[in-house]
């Protein structure tokens, strides 16, 4: 039975943990919180924060583990490849991972590459580079943490005299406190879910995504197909293709999140080497390609033989995110009964006494509904009339 090392047992992260143990691995899991939910699923775990390269490490070489994952954070990515380097396992090489883990440089190769339609970048190291970058800016811009996740610190910036404000915004919202102002794109936000398994690149998905409205631009929900023109989903491949070699990454997920305008120009925003989270890999791509992504994932991660191809019949499928009216929860509805009635899926992690917070980012979400239907549009359409059923059906104090 080969081992297998899971970086982080949250939420999104035991989907994995799941996975593997039915495929017949031995999983063993990390991470700083000792009440993580995938403790309970894995064969054995420890209490060991998964950014602490070393102490990881350690652990992964203590265990003899066969092949190590993470999924659905970007925290633990640089931790991943370092125990798979070291070890000699399968995954991304580390110098592609610091890359990736520095959205500066990924513009910065994106952009030197060609990859996509987007202009050119600036890293913001603290509020002094700003006096020279702000000549150089043409408004509006996004402004990012060049290492968060999940929309943390990001904001538009129209006008110079908002510049500084947005800055530290982002820089505090880094683990490094460093910010990048990229070009401000108007255009519909999709998401697509890629594989490189011995280098060979496999696009797995293209989603359309639902996001909220200005500043926050956090992530309400996914959905496949992706409502493109063949021709355009076909451009927007062959950006992701670009952006892989770009970046050098050599095997593993790979979470991309991009812009398309009006006018058919591409611009991929954020990238992560990971699996993608908000169910992407657990259910969307599963479901609405046919593909046992987790399976092939896992697979490929202890060096197992992997299947790219369709497994069963794919179905349209969308997903919203649990964002929900802020309050204290006195009383929750039956979710089984709901799931039954509607017949769509519901992931939780509601409690009764549970405070819900304004939904800001993606961490603000308390779950998902997960909806197929005919086409992708009443798909949609479902799964966002259950999100608010459920919405009204929680009593707060």
């Amino acid at each position: 039975m080969k081992k297998l090392l899971m970086l982080g047992g949250g939420f999104l992260q035991k989907y994995v943990i799941r996975k593997a143990k039915t495929l017949g691995y031995y999983v063993l899991c990390l991470d700083a919180d000792p009440n993580a939910v995938g403790f309970a699923i894995a064969d054995e775990h420890a209490v060991i924060n998964i950014v602490d390269e070393e102490a990881c490490l350690a652990y992964a070489r203590d265990k003899q583990v066969d092949g190590v994952l993470t999924a659905a954070t970007d925290f633990s990515v640089l931790t991943m490849s370092r125990i798979a380097e070291e070890l000699h396992l399968p995954g991304i090489n580390y110098q592609s991972a610091k890359v990736i883990k520095n959205k500066a440089l990924v513009r910065k190769r994106l952009f030197e590459a060609n990859a996509d339609d987007t202009g050119i970048s600036y890293e913001i190291d603290s509020v002094d580079d700003i006096a020279d970058i702000l000549p150089k800016i043409k408004f509006p811009v996004m402004m990012k943490p060049v290492d968060g996740s999940g929309s943390r610190g990001a904001s538009k910036v129209e006008k110079t005299e908002d510049f500084v404000k947005a800055a530290v915004f982002a820089m505090n919202g880094s683990i490094t406190h460093r910010a990048v102002a990229e070009p401000f794109i108007e255009g519909k936000e999709y998401g697509v879910e890629s594989f490189v398994d011995n280098g060979v690149i496999h696009v797995l998905g293209v989603m359309q995504k639902d996001m909220t409205l200005p500043p926050y631009y956090a992530e309400l929900g996914h959905a496949i197909p992706s409502g493109l023109t063949p021709e355009l989903e076909t451009k927007v491949k062959s950006c992701v293709y670009r952006a892989i070699f770009a970046l050098g990454v050599n095997h593993g997920s790979v979470n991309m999140d991009l812009l398309i305008t009006n006018e058919g120009n591409v611009h991929i925003v954020d990238v992560g080497a990971r699996m993608g989270g908000n169910l992407i890999g657990s259910h969307i791509i599963p479901m609405g390609t046919g593909i046992d992504y987790m399976g092939n994932m896992i697979r490929a991660a202890v060096g197992d033989a992997t299947n790219w191809k369709p497994e069963w019949q794919p179905k349209p499928v969308a997903t919203k995110l649990l964002a929900l009216t802020p309050g204290i929860i006195k009383k929750l509805p039956n979710f089984d009964q709901i799931a039954a009635e509607y017949n769509v899926q519901i992931e939780h992690h509601l409690h009764v006494g549970d405070t819900i917070t304004p939904y800001r980012t993606n961490l603000d979400g308390c779950g998902y509904v997960v909806a197929h239907d005919i086409d992708v549009e009443l798909s949609i359409a479902l799964a966002s009339e259950v999100r608010n059923i459920i919405d009204k059906l929680i009593v707060r104090e």
